[in-house]
């Protein structure tokens, strides 16, 4: 069965990724991009639905995961991990190249200590596992797997053989000695790649992300952390085009066992855009503004139809369907592709946009004539339909409501877009800048009577619900009211009270359990990790920073060993879950750094 969630280390080359378990198995790669179909797919499933390992050869000589070392490579996404076996001695690098044409990936055996007998599995499976290519060896001893418009090309000193369709190659490392695995992906009908050079290969991609990590700014408490995070975040980043997706992988479950499993192979808009802002904080504006131009071509032409998510290339159809030849992780059933969310309404997106273009304004990367007529027109469209009911930003798949979080970054479209006209970014008539000012009050007027319980002394998850949501706590994010506004400290202390699992974390909302939810699903869900992080900001933000950085070194802790978090956090079985590692959760992680860093500097200004 595939590994824990937290075993898993990532690499990739900022166009797709791949997960490696601490066993040495590579169960989770999808080729070209990251939403292309995979062909490995043994964390969904089992072998069968392919998988490449490569580890001590004797069965008893692999050590057990947790006797597993293993470790990034400073400033880098290059994991390389080590056995101690009775005869040795010996390490595994792992990394992608960054793309120049062909996608790699490079596996790296080197003896250590004595001598260990070391053996490649490698069973390729196109189509999420459903596919079995044909596989040659050309004269050159290249391997060659082909399936319809997809082929693989593996390059190796090592002797390979076929059996039981799956190619092995055993083969013996001593002190010193090297034995390189180069996997490369190619579309069918072209010819052969090159044969690549492995030692080239890792030292240009050390220096790529060496020199990446160097631009780094920030130098406050948790540096090495939040560079972790920033380097994860940049993995995500479809280079290309600049989109981020939400996570390399679909269909992680947020309980094990359960239903509520997704496809985040995608660029939200929300996630992207709170993205931009820690990129701006921490000195990357160059992949800030390659967001914001993704951004502007993904909305342009048909603004009035804004989705929460596009394809990283800025697509618009992202049918959902299920995959029923997959068992899913741990039997975690359906194992989802595409995402039916993509044409829900949630209003909230409307705020993320403007309050973005805002930021990256104000950084002075200056998104252009072409960003402030699309903000101008989301507006105007944002007028006629922020009275609706929407699904929210949590996507719900219940009836529609007039959720807080969602009227609230209403509100903050309204107010960062009435700023650019009033900066002189956009050109709009004076009375349609009125109407917008008259809406914002009205909005603003709306949220705090029909949205505040003044009995229990917090805002709530929607109009008229007695029930709360994490979301709240990001009210004074926007600007809508500061963090010392009684209201908003009545609503930390609610939340915190209703929504913390037993060891201190939040949940979004509350589930009903086997019953459909007030989110339309069956089932629970862990505790949602950027909800934990939203509660140590707004803590800090209220000045109440011991209790802020108390419950960021909880969080902290989570991690897995290599500094990865993934969606969610399973109280009772005390492990990660949901799709991995999740950008929501580093983005989140990295604002808090940056949140408790300003306030300790603010502290010592005094």
């Amino acid at each position: 069965m595939p590994a824990r969630i937290e075993d898993y280390a990532l690499i990739g080359d900022m166009q797709t990724a791949a997960l490696v378990s601490r066993d040495g198995s590579l169960d989770s790669m999808c080729l070209p991009r990251f939403d292309s179909s995979a062909v490995f797919a043994h964390l969904l499933g089992t072998e069968d639905h392919g998988f490449w390992r490569i580890g001590p050869a004797h069965p008893s000589h692999r050590p057990a995961p947790s006797a597993a070392r293993r470790r990034y490579l400073p400033s880098t996404l290059i994991v390389e991990s080590e056995w101690d076996t009775p005869t040795g001695r010996v390490r595994v690098t792992d990394f992608m190249p960054p793309r120049d044409g062909t996608p790699q990936t490079v596996r790296i055996v080197e003896g250590i200590a004595g001598t260990v007998v070391m053996r490649s599995a490698l069973r390729m499976r196109f189509g999420y596992g459903r596919i079995v290519p044909w596989v040659t060896t050309t004269n050159e001893g290249r391997l060659h797997a082909v399936a319809g418009p997809d082929s693989l090309w593996l390059d190796t000193a090592a002797t390979m053989y076929g059996q039981d369709e799956t190619t092995y190659a055993d083969f013996t490392v001593r002190a010193g000695e090297r034995v390189s695995f180069v996997l490369s992906w190619q579309p069918s009908h072209q010819a052969p790649p090159p044969v690549p050079d492995a030692s080239d290969a890792l030292e240009s991609t050390e220096k790529f992300w060496s020199q990446w990590s160097s631009h780094c700014t920030y130098n406050g408490p948790y540096r090495d952390a939040l560079l972790r995070s920033l380097i994860t975040l940049r993995a995500l980043t479809y280079a290309p085009t600049g989109g981020i997706v939400a996570a390399p992988t679909t269909s992680l479950p947020e309980v094990i066992g359960g239903s509520r499993n997704w496809d985040y192979r995608y660029t939200w808009l929300r996630d992207a855009a709170i993205t931009l802002s820690s990129l701006l904080r921490t000195g990357y504006r160059e992949e800030a503004r390659a967001w914001c131009a993704w951004l502007v071509r993904a909305v342009a032409g048909d603004p009035e139809n804004l989705q929460i998510m596009y394809g990283i290339a800025g697509e618009r159809s992202l049918g959902e369907t299920e995959l029923d030849w997959l068992p899913g992780y741990e039997d975690s059933r359906p194992v989802r592709v595409g995402n039916g969310a993509a044409h829900q309404l949630q209003l909230d997106v409307y705020g993320e946009v403007a309050m973005t273009l805002h930021a990256a304004r104000q950084a002075g990367l200056g998104p252009g004539e072409s960003a402030a007529h699309i903000q101008v027109k989301l507006v105007e469209y944002l007028e006629s339909v922020w009275e609706q009911p929407d699904e929210g930003m949590w996507e719900i798949r219940g009836p529609r409501r007039h959720f807080v979080h969602s009227k609230v970054m209403a509100w903050a479209a309204v107010d960062r877009t009435i700023t650019l006209v009033e900066s002189g970014g956009a050109i709009v008539d004076a009375c349609v800048v009125e109407r917008w000012r008259e809406l914002r009050s009205t909005i603003h007027a709306e949220v705090c009577d029909r949205a505040y319980d003044p009995v229990r002394n917090t805002f709530t998850q929607s109009y008229g619900s007695r029930e709360l949501d994490a979301s709240l706590l990001l009210i004074p994010q926007t600007g809508f009211l500061p963090a010392t506004d009684p209201r908003v400290m009545g609503t930390i202390d609610a939340v915190r009270r209703e929504l913390s699992t037993p060891d201190g974390f939040l949940l979004r909302y509350p589930t009903a359990g086997a019953e459909p939810g007030l989110d339309g699903l069956e089932g629970d869900e862990g505790a949602f990790l950027a909800c934990s992080f939203w509660l140590v900001d707004a803590l800090a933000m209220s000045g109440r920073a011991d209790e802020a950085r108390t419950l960021l070194e909880q969080l902290l802790a989570l991690r897995s060993d290599l500094g990865l978090l993934a969606e969610e956090w399973d109280p009772v079985r005390r492990r990660q879950v949901g799709n991995f590692p999740k950008a929501f959760s580093h983005v989140a992680m990295c604002d808090s750094f940056l949140q408790l860093a300003a306030h300790d500097q603010a502290g010592s200004s005094r």
